[in-house]
């Protein structure tokens, strides 16, 4: 056997000539049935095997995604309040605004909140109805890695069977990243941003493999809407993807670079048109671009979810001064994140550097390379970015690793073990499953009372299948018996551990802005980098709660907290929980205002609308930190009788961005009575 991976054969068109294929299927040659209706009769259990496990991963993926689901309540209330809004108003679903009455959208685009939208809008408002559509994202992306793994490894396997199963495995490595079972349970923009990401990397790898250009153009519009998503951030896999097709497309290299160029124009029509709407269309006619100072959807993008994140320069954001953490190279292994995503990224990294290696040979349109290269350029600048980057960022984002993740452990996996008995894919492949194991030894480690015997089980499994898989090992390779126990053995070390995580966060309750997946863990900091804690129950206690934002304050400092000492956390992570006698009251003579209430902050905002299903102003948006509206904006609508109530509450605020929300909170303390309902300090703007 040599070191090189076969050529590829993908897209090979048949040229068996008319005299072989109607011998194929003579009455006398047994490989296949006499006719049409025999073949549907008796499908060939080889056949009908790899269905019935496709089939099962997708439907166990169901079951992870889908299990108790509703637990959760609105869990991001702040993007369950806008699918709310979508569903009552088609401005505010276009926009994404943030209430039906189009005051100010997320700060986000609002492709995410399409879907949830919609959703709400066929199916009525609840937890489902808003949880769902993530649940078959999730579904969704497990299976378009099967197909983009199974595609690359069939020819390079030289049979169906092992490249089938490197495409189960990479479903399952997806389906079983912790984050991803958190993500794709959440209804944050996270899960579409993946899946689409996913179905462009498929796109590209499909054009390069068959040729086809129009795969490519594909790929373009599938990351236009992922911009449409998450902005800038779905460009981080654009490097591997155009990589990979300009090494390996089967056309020449100036018909390669236009390719690429209309890809890019795909990507900038699909992205563009609505930002030029949104640009085009008068500020007076549509609601405040949330996350901007200027009201710009520019702004937005190159700033607060731009380069403000690289370099931590997000006007109006809180958390600032190494708020977010201290960048480095180890970023991703530390207590925040690494529960989240690094099981299997040393691993990874091993399996593509070995596939490199032993493929180095390999025609330049080799469909193994060209699948290592979009995978792996995606895990490494992905995990860079996220490593260095000094402004916003949360232990969920790691969700977008877990593709370029899952694609290099499927086809490595395989690959290697299908040439185990040479010491290049040996040796890799052992210290892949060890890495494996120490990476769960060593993450387990961080909840000592969450299941003790799992690190030692799993350690002691990446023991046994290092030794197992050494070719030195005395009778490596060989009974078919001891090769189902090493696959077990490896499958063990490097997956149980991701698996009880994923099992963890799937019986837990998530809520609140910041959510991380797992156990609790020791050693996280105090700031907001480590609030994936909070998030996970999705109540603070103190005063100014997110259960009653205002009743402790009352009196004390003017509703919106901004007074002195900045106050608690107030309803910056997570949504209010109005009492019935607040609810009844906002609901009472709503007809006759355009907005129940106003308060400072999204989420405080979402849990009134939520609740009252009628809309409620965010002012300042979701830091109270956008000029939206200013005081004499808020003051004339006051004036025209356009809202009823203004709640008090408490919030963190940063140190940047517009004062508007404060001096809205003293003008309305200084003018109007405050009265408590149900507990919650309120005042009637009537």
């Amino acid at each position: 056997m040599t070191n090189t991976i076969p050529r590829s054969t993908a897209g090979t068109p048949n040229r068996s000539g008319p005299a072989q294929q109607s011998q194929a299927g003579k009455p006398g040659n047994p490989r296949r049935p006499r006719n049409l209706q025999q073949r549907l009769r008796r499908p060939s259990r080889a056949g009908l095997r790899p269905r019935l496990e496709l089939a099962g991963l997708l439907l166990s993926t169901s079951v992870l995604y889908l299990w108790n689901l509703g637990a959760s309540g609105w869990a991001n209330a702040f993007y369950s309040a806008a699918a709310q809004a979508g569903s009552q108003d088609w401005t505010a679903w276009f926009f994404g605004s943030s209430d039906s009455a189009n005051a100010i959208t997320v700060d986000k685009p609002p492709a995410a909140l399409w879907i949830t939208g919609l959703s709400v809008r066929l199916f009525g408002l609840n937890s489902w109805s808003i949880l769902v559509p993530q649940a078959l994202m999730g579904v969704g992306t497990a299976w378009l890695l099967y197909l983009s793994v199974r595609r690359a490894a069939r020819p390079a396997t030289g049979g169906d069977r092992l490249a089938h199963l490197g495409g189960l495995l990479a479903g399952a490595v997806m389906a079983l990243t912790p984050v991803a079972t958190l993500m794709f349970r959440f209804n944050n923009p996270d899960a579409l941003l993946v899946l689409l990401m996913t179905a462009a990397a498929y796109a590209v790898l499909r054009s390069i493999q068959d040729a086809r250009f129009r795969w490519l153009l594909l790929a373009g519009v599938f990351l236009g809407f992922g911009f449409l998503t998450k902005q800038l951030q779905v460009l981080l896999v654009v490097p591997g993807l155009a990589a990979a097709y300009l090494l390996a497309a089967p056309v020449r290299f100036g018909k390669r670079l236009l390719h690429l160029a209309g890809a890019a124009a795909a990507l900038t029509v699909s992205a563009a048109w609505w930002l030029a709407a949104v640009e085009l269309i008068p500020a007076e006619n549509r609601p405040y671009i949330g996350g901007s100072q200027t009201n710009s959807v520019l702004e937005l993008t190159l700033g607060y979810n731009g380069l403000g994140r690289l370099n931590g320069e997000e006007t109006g954001s809180v958390g600032g001064g190494n708020g977010w953490g201290t960048p480095g190279l180890l970023r991703l292994f530390n207590t925040e994140f690494g529960g989240q995503i690094a099981w299997l990224l040393p691993s990874v990294l091993i399996l593509g550097g070995a596939l490199l290696w032993i493929g180095r040979r390999a025609p330049r349109t080799d469909a193994v390379r060209a699948s290592v290269v979009a995978w792996g350029l995606w895990v490494v600048v992905t995990g860079l970015t996220f490593s260095f980057m000094a402004g916003i960022i949360h232990p969920y984002y790691m969700v977008a690793l877990a593709p370029g993740i899952a694609g290099l452990a499927g086809l490595g996996g395989v690959l290697l073990w299908q040439r185990r008995s040479l010491p290049a894919a040996a040796v890799p492949l052992a210290a892949a499953v060890a890495a494996a194991g120490a990476m769960a030894f060593q993450l387990l480690g961080r909840s000592p009372a969450y299941v003790p015997w799992l690190r030692w089980a799993v350690l002691a499994a990446a023991l046994l299948a290092l030794l197992l898989l050494l070719p030195l090992a005395p009778g490596a390779g060989r009974g078919t018996a001891l090769r189902r126990t090493t696959a077990a053995v490896s499958l063990a070390a490097a997956l149980a551990a991701p698996l009880a995580y994923s099992l963890t966060t799937a019986a837990t309750a998530h809520s609140g802005a910041i959510v991380s997946a797992g156990p609790s863990t020791t050693g996280a900091r105090g700031n907001l980098a480590g609030l994936g804690n909070f998030g996970r129950q999705g109540t603070l206690a103190g005063p100014g709660s997110l259960a009653n934002p205002g009743t402790a304050n009352s009196g004390t400092r003017a509703p919106g907290g901004f007074g002195g000492g900045r106050g608690g956390m107030g309803g910056l992570l997570g949504a209010s929980t109005p009492s019935d006698a607040l609810v009844t009251a906002l609901q009472t003579g709503a007809a006759n205002y355009t907005w129940a209430a106003a308060v400072v902050g999204s989420n405080n905002a979402a849990g009134y609308q939520l609740a009252a299903e009628l809309p409620v102003m965010a002012v300042g948006g979701f830091n109270g930190t956008d000029p939206a509206p200013a005081l004499e904006e808020f003051q004339q609508l006051v004036a025209d009788g356009k809202i009823h109530y203004f709640i008090g509450g408490s919030m963190m605020q940063g140190e940047t961005g517009s004062d508007a929300a404060a001096r809205i909170s003293e003008w309305v303390a200084a003018n109007f009575q405050a009265e408590t309902i149900g507990g919650t300090t309120v005042y009637d703007l009537s």
